[in-house]
């Protein structure tokens, strides 16, 4: 459960005092809502976290699309006081991006 996790999270800040990176996959149509970036900024407001958001790669032998939606999910993660970045993509205009080796080998690449 998601609570579960916040309170290891919680512990894991108490006793080390190290920032948590929340590593936040974009999703088209599963969690890139302007709701989903505010349950997310509810969870973690406050606390020594922050968002890497990380648009996906698509392949074709999973059906998730990549999220068109990140800056403004990004945005509105910034109007909720969360520190957000979001990761620079490599290697997807030559099929090399994370998760695409494997299913260009397994033939699976869109």
């Amino acid at each position: 459960k998601i609570e579960d996790v916040m309170k290891a999270l919680d512990y894991y800040i108490e006793k080390t005092n190290r920032r948590v990176t929340i590593e936040y996959i974009m999703l088209a149509g599963i969690n890139d809502t302007d709701d989903c970036a505010r349950e997310l900024a509810r969870l973690i407001k406050g606390k020594l976290m922050y968002v890497n958001l990380i648009p996906y790669n698509e392949t074709n032998n999973i059906d998730f699309k990549k999220s068109n939606r990140v800056n403004e999910f990004k945005n509105t993660l910034l109007d909720q006081k969360i520190n957000v970045t979001v990761r620079k993509e490599f290697g997807g205009n030559i099929s090399a991006a994370c998760g695409q080796l494997r299913s260009k080998y397994e033939g699976g690449l869109k």
